[in-house]
């Protein structure tokens, strides 16, 4: 076998002398799409109102849940403050990918 490979060795000229550069780039410099000062803010303000939402949802869930308890009735705001909780982590994770995606 290892005859085989310095033979093909020999009979073939070396790689990086049989290329030729056709052009070469210098140095680009990045500038921001139009607009991308409207789009971020207007994700910071998105951002903003989910957290908003998320607490508010919460709060409500545990003023419902204390309704609940001193009224005695069926508990469904355990349901409502994990969704809410859940709909939290989602879009946290969802604020982490986003901040990754745009260099933030």
């Amino acid at each position: 076998m290892s005859m085989i490979l310095t033979a093909l060795q020999d009979g073939v000229p070396a790689l990086h002398e049989s290329y030729t550069v056709l052009a070469q780039l210098g140095n680009p410099t990045p500038e921001p799409p139009p607009l991308s000062d409207k789009i971020t803010q207007m994700t910071q303000y998105l951002t903003w109102f989910v957290l908003l939402s998320g607490v508010t949802s919460i709060v409500f869930g545990g003023g419902k849940f204390a309704w609940e308890k001193w009224n005695g009735g069926t508990l469904t705001a355990p349901k409502q403050i994990a969704g809410a909780m859940m709909g939290g982590a989602v879009a946290t994770s969802a604020g982490t990918i986003m901040n990754a995606v745009m260099g933030g």
